[in-house]
């Protein structure tokens, strides 16, 4: 049986700790290695993408960005080598019946040897019948029964996962086929749509335009834009001139202003007084 390479995520060094204990115990009856361990989201991701482990033992409950959030990027994710996702908490019965019901693995705490060797055994016979896909997929079926609302966003820039806090995006923008995420530093693209992004966070933002979604605490006010157009009749350029009187939202820590459409004027009206 080939040896399955581990990465362990757990905010806690005493957790963490314990797990590599384990994993040590076991080696003789289950071919397994400890690979690496990262004890938050942003360093999991770098690890997986750098180093592909087949196994991530992944807490549940962490600090900033929780096990649950972390599994939907690495779900969503273009990685060549998708590893298989064992959730490990201490009380969380929710989602121990999602994962119960779908293929997804879990370990309760405080781990015992032979319960995470039956899980890797399992594992490695689940990888070895299973296509990539079809393991991508289980995991997106298990997360889809948890409620949730992410704290980050996800994008694959360079060769790496980055997460993008999603308190830090001022305004969301579709751009052809991508979207573009802005923050008060630099901006970043995604595939997500905008119809999904504005379904999940609704409470985060606001559309102000069909385009254009843009997070409530970031709106300073609005401002008039008055733009003249002009009509060809006839083939005469320049015979009639109407002035067009339109409104834009003023976006805290960002030159930009994003138009507000006449449907979305109402509401973004009631968020600046």
């Amino acid at each position: 049986m080939t040896s399955l390479r581990i990465l362990i995520v757990d905010d806690e060094a005493p957790a963490r700790a314990r797990m590599k204990t384990l994993i040590g115990d076991i080696q003789e009856h289950c071919q397994c290695e400890l690979l690496a361990e990262a004890e938050d989201g942003q360093a999991a991701l770098d690890l997986i993408v750098e180093q592909q482990p087949d196994v991530v033992l992944l807490d549940v409950q962490m600090p900033g960005m929780t096990g649950i959030e972390l599994a939907q990027h690495i779900a969503d994710a273009e990685l060549s080598v998708r590893p298989s996702i064992v959730f490990v908490t201490a009380y969380d019965e929710y989602a121990l019946q999602a994962f119960e019901v779908h293929a997804m693995d879990y370990l309760l705490k405080p781990v015992k040897a032979a319960r995470l060797q039956d899980a890797l055994i399992r594992i490695h016979a689940f990888r070895q019948q299973n296509s990539a896909q079809m393991q991508q997929e289980k995991l997106r079926e298990s997360l889809k029964t948890i409620p949730k609302r992410r704290q980050n966003f996800s994008v694959l820039e360079k060769n790496r996962v980055l997460l993008i806090p999603v308190r830090e995006v001022l305004f969301l923008k579709a751009e052809q086929k991508y979207v573009t995420i802005q923050t008060s530093s630099r901006a970043y693209l995604t595939e997500e749509s905008l119809v999904s992004i504005e379904a999940e966070l609704g409470e985060v933002f606001v559309r102000a335009h069909r385009n254009a979604l843009v997070a409530r605490n970031a709106i300073l006010g609005v401002e008039r834009a008055v733009h003249i157009s002009e009509t060809d009749v006839d083939g005469d350029k320049n015979e009639s001139e109407k002035v067009v009187d339109s409104w834009q939202v003023i976006v805290r820590g960002s030159d930009e202003r994003l138009p507000i459409s006449r449907r979305q004027w109402p509401l973004i009206k009631t968020l600046v007084r």
